[in-house]
């Protein structure tokens, strides 16, 4: 029993007549993956098969294939013929199996040596038909937080995720003998869904992991979906692939959220990198003062009590608040005149006449461009360029000496060179 292609002259408006049967794939849904060809309008007058036995497909019948659909012919469930290409196939009982793999090629002729039977014909023959879509909008939601490493927090978090996923059947023949419950008529990816999905969860959490070594930040997770769905590949396909036939097309993210815990944690993060600007800790400390000057002036026993109370605890906690405030203002300083040193150095340089020059020279009185001071390091921890330490006042360290004997490098205090003895020019 097979199929050979039908002639094209064949099929036509009188195509009923011509064939005993015709049969096609049932209605698939978007999230049908398996269904059982039925006989096309078989209460039609011209049907000539009316007396035939149920599951039995009569020989010189015709079976249409569409496109992305795979059509399998079976034989008490046993698989004699396939077609993976789009068009009408004759039943020839006389005929070997054909087996049209189209575009999946020699890699169908594998699966068949795997999945096909022998026999005598069992007279129950059936066409089933397997959907080569993309099968999409597969819903998932971790059932508990997934731990995920954030190199920028330096800390452990656990985050939570929905979306969905796509899969799509790459091998039919595979995914049939596999895949597809027997005795099945009708499958959707719901009814053989939930082993999947404890699959697709555990890989989740791997692919999670490595997403976390790779030294993506947690909040960027959401909208990494393409690199997720990489990592879902990586991570599932070896298996699905080659035990079910099918693979991972792509992973789609719709919310991620985190545990209590991890939120507390990453604003707590958030709020010590904006408190690290000088800028931002001034700000702040002036927002505190205006906002206890305001709920003095709305105290409902009196604004003179509550200014003389906030006096009292201005009194008390100044030196807090101008020792914060001094350290910002010095903070804004430096980085001011560093921004400064910058600009200037990029911008150009300002002659002794006031002339503006990027150039080796004035071009307002030629004298040469003044050179670049060089910073030192004092003791206490701050780079300078003048002769005074600007934290602490401590005078520049005297420069060391060469001997001009031996030429050993001496330190500012020695007299003497240590090698040769020569004083110090």
């Amino acid at each position: 029993m097979g199929i050979i292609r039908a002639v094209l002259g064949a099929v036509g408006g009188g195509l009923a007549d011509q064939w005993q049967e015709v049969i096609e794939a049932d209605n698939m849904s978007d999230t049908t993956v398996f269904t059982k060809g039925v006989t096309v309008r078989p209460g039609d007058r011209r049907f000539t098969n009316k007396k035939g036995t149920e599951d039995i497909i009569s020989n010189g019948s015709v079976i249409h294939v569409y496109d992305n659909q795979f059509m399998l012919l079976v034989d008490g469930g046993k698989v004699v013929d396939y077609t993976a290409e789009p068009g009408y196939f004759k039943v020839d009982n006389s005929s070997s199996p054909s087996l049209f793999n189209g575009e999946f090629g020699a890699s169908l002729a594998e699966a068949f040596g795997r999945v096909r039977y022998s026999g005598v014909p069992s007279r129950k023959q059936q066409v089933f038909y397997i959907n080569l879509q993309e099968i999409k909008g597969i819903k998932f939601g971790t059932r508990s937080p997934l731990n995920y490493f954030d190199n920028f927090y330096n800390s452990e978090l656990f985050l939570r995720a929905h979306g969905t996923y796509s899969v799509k059947i790459t091998n039919p023949l595979l995914f049939y003998a596999e895949a597809v419950p027997r005795n099945s008529t009708r499958v959707d990816i719901t009814d053989i869904n939930e082993q999947y999905l404890n699959e697709f969860l555990e890989a989740l959490q791997s692919a999670i992991n490595q997403m976390s070594v790779d030294g993506i930040r947690i909040s960027h997770v959401a909208s990494k979906g393409r690199e997720l769905s990489k990592y879902m590949a990586d991570t599932l396909d070896g298996d699905w692939k080659g035990m079910r036939g099918m693979e991972i097309q792509s992973v789609g993210i719709a919310s991620i959220s985190y545990d209590e815990e991890s939120q507390k944690l990453i604003n707590m993060r958030n709020q010590g990198a904006m408190l690290g600007d000088a800028a931002v800790r001034e700000g702040y400390v002036q927002g505190a003062m205006a906002r206890g000057f305001e709920a003095a002036g709305s105290n409902s026993n009196g604004s003179t009590a509550a200014f003389m109370g906030l006096g009292m605890g201005m009194q008390a906690g100044g030196n807090l608040f101008a020792a914060a405030s001094a350290s910002n203002q010095a903070q804004l300083s430096r980085e001011h005149e560093a921004a400064q040193r910058k600009a200037a150095a990029a911008e150009g340089w300002t002659c002794a006449c006031g002339a503006v020059n990027t150039g080796k020279f004035c071009s307002e009185c030629g004298k040469p461009r003044p050179a670049a001071a060089e910073s030192w390091t004092c003791s206490c921890g701050a780079v300078n360029t003048g002769k005074f330490c600007s934290e602490c006042g401590k005078p520049r360290p005297a420069a060391g000496w060469a001997c001009p004997k031996c030429g050993r490098a001496n330190d500012a205090d020695d007299k003497f060179c240590p090698d040769c003895g020569s004083k110090r020019p």
